[in-house]
C-alpha cells in the first residue's frame, strides 16, 4: 500500500492596512533609509493598530475557506504557530476555533519562533498520514508589534505583523504533497534571542516593566551566524536526502528575516534568485507568518503550479530550523 500523504489544498494570507515605512523609522530612532535596506533588505512593514494575533489568523482563514469553498465546520484541528498569542490562556487557536465556528475542530498552539510554522506544519500533516483527521488548518501569524521596543534600532526595524493559512488534506496520489522534512533545534542558542519577561520565570512585575523584559532582545551577530550555516545546511540536506539538486527545485521559500541570509541559503542550494520567494522588502520579519504569507502570494498570483518541487526553510529562536520538501499539488488559479 502506497503512504497517505499531507498537502496543501488551500492557502490564504491577511497583512493589516497601516504601512510603517523606513522613513517612518528614520523619525522615531536613530536610523535611516539605505542602512535598513543594505542590512536586511526591508523597505517597509505592515501594523496591525488595533487588534490581537487572532484577528491576523481569522481574517487569513476566511479567505482560505473562501478559496477551498468550504465551511469551517468541516475542519478537524485547527494548529496556531505564534510567539505573539492574545494571551497566556486559552490558547489562540481555541479563540479563533470559535471565531470561525469551527465547531467540531480541536486545536493548539506551538511556539517555535520563526520556525513555528514549518514546525506545525510537520505536526499537522503527522495527522493527515495517521489517518486521524482530513482537514487540519495550519496558521502562523504574529503581532510582532505587541513585543517591539521601538526605541532599540536593533530590532524594531526588523518586523512586522502579518498572518497565513495551509489547509492540509489526502493527497490524491503519494507522489504529491510533504516529502521530507528536517527539523532541529539547539537550546544552546536561546542566550542570543528571547523575550525575558511574562513568563514564570520573570512574571511581570513594575521592575520587569522598567527594565524593558518585555521586549524582543536579539544579539544580530550571533543570530545572524546561526542562521547562515543553519538555514542553507538544512535545505542542501532534504534535497539531497532526496536526490535533487538546486536544478530540480522550482521555488526556495525561505523565511522572510534577513536578504543575505536568503541569498545564502540559495547560493548553498545552487539557486538562482529569480527561484526565490522574496517579500521581505514589503512586511519585513513576520516570524511565523513569512513562509506561508510567500505561498499565498505566490499562488495568488499564479507563479506557484501544480507539480513543482519547493522547499520551505526556517531559522529561528530556540534555536530551532528546519527544511521541508514538497511536491506542489494546489492548481494555479490562473491555469498552466
Amino acid at each position: 500500500m502506497s503512504k497517505r500523504r499531507a498537502t496543501i489544498t488551500a492557502v490564504g494570507h491577511y497583512v493589516p492596512e497601516k504601512v510603517l515605512t523606513n522613513l517612518d523609522l528614520e523619525k522615531m530612532v536613530d536610523t535611516n533609509d539605505e542602512w535598513i535596506r543594505t542590512r536586511t533588505g526591508i523597505r517597509e512593514r505592515r501594523i496591525l493598530e488595533q487588534g490581537a494575533t487572532s484577528d491576523l489568523c481569522v481574517k487569513a482563514i476566511e479567505r482560505l475557506l473562501e478559496r477551498r469553498k468550504i465551511d469551517a465546520s468541516e475542519i478537524d484541528l485547527i494548529i496556531v504557530a505564534t510567539v505573539t498569542p492574545d494571551m497566556f490562556f486559552p490558547a489562540t487557536a481555541c479563540i479563533v476555533q470559535e471565531r470561525i465556528g469551527a465547531t467540531k475542530a480541536w486545536g493548539y498552539d506551538l511556539s517555535a519562533a520563526c520556525s513555528g510554522f514549518l514546525y506545525a506544519l510537520v505536526a499537522g500533516s503527522q495527522f493527515i498520514e495517521s489517518g486521524a483527521y482530513s482537514k487540519v488548518l495550519v496558521v502562523g501569524a504574529d503581532k510582532m508589534s505587541s513585543i517591539l521596543d521601538y526605541t532599540d534600532r536593533n530590532t524594531c526595524i526588523l518586523f512586522g505583523d502579518g498572518g497565513a493559512a495551509v489547509l492540509l488534506e489526502p493527497s490524491e496520489g503519494p507522489e504529491f504533497g510533504i516529502i521530507d522534512h528536517r527539523l532541529y533545534a539547539d537550546g544552546s542558542g536561546g542566550a542570543y534571542l528571547y523575550m525575558k519577561g511574562g513568563g514564570s520565570l520573570n512574571p511581570a512585575t513594575r521592575e520587569t516593566v522598567d527594565k524593558r523584559m518585555h521586549y524582543i532582545y536579539q544579539d544580530g551577530k550571533s543570530v545572524f551566524k546561526g542562521a547562515i550555516k543553519g538555514m542553507a545546511d538544512v535545505s542542501l540536506e532534504v534535497i539531497e536526502r532526496n536526490n535533487l539538486t538546486g536544478q530540480d527545485i522550482a521555488w526556495l521559500v525561505p523565511h522572510q528575516a534577513n536578504l543575505r541570509i536568503i541569498d545564502a541559503t540559495a547560493d548553498r542550494m545552487g539557486l538562482d534568485r529569480s527561484k526565490v520567494m522574496i517579500n521581505i522588502d514589503r512586511y519585513g520579519n513576520t516570524t511565523a507568518a513569512t513562509i506561508p504569507l510567500c505561498l499565498s502570494e505566490w499562488w495568488e498570483a499564479g507563479k506557484l503550479r501544480r507539480g513543482q518541487k519547493i522547499v520551505l526553510a526556517s531559522f529561528g529562536a530556540g534555536y530551532t530550523w528546519g527544511a521541508v520538501l514538497i511536491n506542489w499539488s494546489l492548481e494555479s488559479p490562473k491555469g498552466s
